[in-house]
């Protein structure tokens, strides 16, 4: 495949990922959809101020959140030492995040401030612990949010990308099944920038990568997911997660977006379908369901999950990247990157990510 489509899906992923967050930051944590609509209107199909009483308060259209700003960070990192340095990464949040937070939710760039990233303040500005010891129990996307950028880094080698997201992944959030639906999703934003599409066949790609052992995940089927046969030795243990249960939920979501006898009408019902809550059970389903249904309309697929309320944000974020990933940054709607604040100077970082690999 031409370098330059692979860097235009790279860079398509970025900035997919950058326009979600901005796109959802006024109408941001809606479970009440009635309040949503009275506040922005039936359909929400651009950047919008927040409110004044709500999350992310001050900030004005087209401005990211503190999700968008440690993606930024992390895409700053990956550009400046043009690989993962996980010290340099932890320096930057030493010295430019967490000198801005108190602890308490509501301080901080972008207005509000997630649990895993106050843990990690507490453990390590309060209690002085060591990295190894800052990362929390929080069940949400938030290590998905910044390290899509290092699945992008390492878009064609999965072994890197696994450890490092492994590694920034439990800077932050400990739990075992966290991390792995957190590296599952890198993996599948990778295989997106080759070039494959999300359907219901990229889950075997996956599971031979697990065969392969490239990925740290236990192999508990044959190929093409058969269950196996009598006499057929124990699968080796490949890593450290047990299960690929988090590899195979992405194919099935895809299966279902096609699928004329499931219709989910209008398209951002997902999130009640899935979920609207913050946990990673509840954001993976929807961002795969909408990036598999609009694989081809980035807009579509962004604009429907920013619609359906909840932490929309998340969700925003995790199908843009996806869906970014799939058009290439040639296909995103141009209003969208002119409407993004410093989309200049966000896409010629994008551009030197995608130029690495």
């Amino acid at each position: 495949m031409a370098n330059s489509t692979l860097q235009d899906r790279a860079t398509g992923a970025l900035m997919g990922a950058l326009i979600g967050d901005a796109l959802a930051l006024g109408p941001h944590w809606y479970y009440n959809l009635e309040e949503q609509r009275r506040d922005y209107g039936e359909w929400i199909s651009d950047y919008t101020d927040p409110q004044p009483d709500r999350y992310h308060a001050g900030l004005k259209a087209g401005q990211l959140s503190q999700s968008g700003y440690l993606l930024k960070m992390m895409m700053q990192s990956l550009a400046d030492q043009e690989e993962y340095d996980e010290t340099d990464f932890c320096h930057r949040l030493e010295t430019e995040l967490f000198p801005q937070l108190d602890g308490t939710p509501m301080i901080g760039p972008g207005g509000y401030t997630s649990q895993s990233i106050r843990e990690a303040w507490r453990r390590r500005v309060q209690q002085r612990l060591p990295w190894s010891q800052t990362g929390g129990h929080a069940d949400t996307t938030e290590a998905i949010e910044r390290t899509l950028a290092i699945a992008v880094r390492y878009a064609v080698q999965p072994e890197q990308l696994a450890a490092a997201i492994t590694s920034n992944t439990l800077l932050t959030q400990v739990d075992d099944t966290v991390v792995s639906m957190t590296v599952a999703y890198g993996v599948v934003l990778s295989l997106l920038v080759q070039g494959h599409k999300l359907d219901a066949e990229l889950s075997n790609k996956l599971m031979r990568l697990v065969k392969k052992g490239q990925l740290p995940f236990h192999a508990v089927t044959s190929d093409n997911l058969q269950p196996p046969k009598p006499g057929d030795p124990d699968p080796p243990r490949v890593g450290r997660f047990a299960s690929p249960d988090a590899l195979l939920s992405p194919s099935y979501m895809a299966a279902a977006a096609v699928d004329p006898e499931i219709r989910i009408e209008p398209a951002w019902k997902v999130s009640i379908v899935y979920g609207m809550p913050c946990a990673i059970y509840h954001q993976l389903p929807a961002a795969y369901y909408l990036a598999a249904r609009f694989q081809n309309d980035f807009e579509s697929a962004v604009l429907h999950a920013v619609n359906g309320g909840g932490q929309n944000q998340a969700r925003a974020i995790l199908t843009g990247a996806l869906t970014g990933a799939q058009v290439g940054c040639s296909a995103i709607p141009q209003r969208l990157l002119d409407g993004l604040e410093n989309s200049e100077q966000l896409s010629d970082l994008a551009s030197r990510i995608a130029n690495m690999i």
